[in-house]
């Protein structure tokens, strides 16, 4: 249901697009986003390990640029704004390729991020920051492959 909404709105604004997903979280919902989109993709993939919820990440980012995107429209895939730290980070770091255009698109958004200067299009706005695992987002890098997102409890299970 929340990919299918990105996927509408997302079919309404662009006629082409290169695909950037955030690995390893957004994966998941890349595959089953890039289905329901009906204008032409390529893709591509962008790396920064993170801890969940931290906003000072200072992780390497890696980015292997496979094609250009250069003056092209660019939708960065990931599963979720938690703090937003890591995903400013990113949008930041392909400014410098001069993109046409920069866009989100997440399952989820929480509260408590900050601010993105650029278009987002995301399935759920989360009513607390509470943390939330499966479908690609990990608990301690587990839980990514529950069919299923579920908050995560008191007792981290």
């Amino acid at each position: 249901e929340g990919i299918a909404r990105v996927a509408e709105r997302l079919n309404r604004e662009f006629t082409s697009a290169v695909v950037i997903t955030v690995v390893p979280g957004g994966i998941l919902v890349t595959a089953d986003l890039v289905r329901l989109l009906t204008f032409d993709i390529e893709m591509d993939y962008i790396s920064c390990p993170h801890t969940p919820g931290v906003r000072d990440n200072a992780s390497p980012i890696v980015y292997h640029q496979n094609m250009s995107i250069a003056g092209r429209d660019v939708i960065v895939v990931d599963d979720a704004l938690e703090s937003g730290g890591t995903m400013k980070r990113l949008v930041a770091h392909l400014e410098a390729y001069q993109p046409a255009s920069l866009a989100v698109a997440t399952l989820f958004v929480k509260p408590g991020r900050v601010a993105i200067p650029v278009r987002q299009y995301y399935g759920f706005e989360m009513d607390s920051d509470e943390l939330l695992v499966g479908f690609g987002l990990p608990w301690r890098d587990q839980l990514r492959n529950l069919p299923y997102v579920a908050r995560l409890n008191a007792d981290g299970v």
